[in-house]
């Protein structure tokens, strides 16, 4: 009886542990990159990693880029999800990249060469311009004199010195209005509103200017551009307007309570984009930002004096 029961007991711990469920394990067996892989990754200049947090129109604020181009140029949607640890391009995709530092190019054929019969005395044929030829500097000639004849037997004899024309330097002129664009890329910059600043700008903490007035006020564009973004994407920003000048400099204007423009949409210097509001703001106010590829930089040193 007693040799049953054991039995009987043995056979019940045994079905017990054969009915318990495996414990939970991390999958390992997915493939695993190589280094070669790894390092054929883009990365560098022109190349940015997600990192957590990030949006799509944040990332192409930081880098001065229209946010629908970024995702063009990594063949993605507007819409897509990022994810941390991917890698975009942020910059358009340029000429063939350079190989081992040195940059290849199509070798330019010349169109013809110089000839003439060695029992000829005749010039040169001169070929027409853009045939790769080269023909500078060429001999001049000069007629017969006893100076030039002692000349060409003495090369080493000193040219007749020549006296500089006087020339009047002409006074340094004062230096450029920081509002008149003096370079490609700059921007006759003004002023986006006519409110006081209640806030100047900080690189520790202010990315541009705060100005304080009314519901309603109107918003200018501070220079000719296309707007590239125009929403509330953006936390901390409110309704936003972001306009693009150029390939160097964009114009951030936030916390409004009425946007009038749309993306892609081309606006004038000193034309209504928007409506002063408090958008994610605990006031009234406008926050202005000039950006210079990308990163910001302090409006009043751009902004004509008022």
């Amino acid at each position: 009886m007693i040799r049953k029961v054991c039995l009987v007991s043995s056979l019940l711990i045994l079905a017990g542990c054969m009915s318990q469920q495996p414990a939970p394990s991390v999958d390992r067996s997915g493939p695993v990159q190589s280094r070669s892989a790894v390092a054929s990754q883009p990365s560098g200049p022109g190349y940015y990693t997600v990192k957590r947090g990030d949006t799509l129109y944040r990332i192409a604020l930081e880098h001065g880029q229209d946010y629908r181009e970024v995702a063009a140029w990594n063949n993605m949607s507007t819409l897509a999800t990022i994810r941390e640890g991917q890698i975009l391009r942020i910059a358009p995709p340029g000429p063939p990249e350079a190989v081992d530092g040195v940059k290849a190019s199509p070798v330019a054929i010349g169109g013809g060469i110089e000839t003439r019969s060695l029992d000829s005395s005749a010039p040169p044929a001169v070929a027409t311009p853009g045939d790769g030829v080269k023909r500078e500097p060429r001999a001049g000639k000069e007629p017969y004199s006893d100076e030039a004849y002692a000349r060409l037997n003495n090369p080493t004899a000193a040219k007749p010195e020549t006296k500089p024309e006087p020339t009047s330097q002409p006074a340094p002129a004062p230096g450029p209005d920081p509002a008149v664009a003096t370079g490609p890329d700059d921007v006759p910059w003004m002023w986006p509103t006519s409110a006081r600043i209640s806030a100047p700008y900080s690189e520790s903490g202010n990315k541009g200017l705060d100005f304080s007035g009314k519901a309603g006020d109107p918003v200018l564009a501070a220079g000719d551009g296309k707007v590239v973004y125009s929403g509330n994407g953006l936390r901390g920003f409110g309704e936003l307007v972001i306009v693009k000048h150029n390939a160097t400099y964009l114009s951030a204007y936030a916390h409004n309570r009425k946007i009038l423009v749309k993306e892609g949409q081309q606006v004038s210097r000193g034309q209504k984009i928007a409506e002063m509001g408090n958008s994610d703001a605990d006031s009234v106010k406008l926050h202005f930002e000039i950006r210079k590829q990308g990163k910001p930089v302090d409006p009043a040193l751009y902004l004509p004096k008022r």
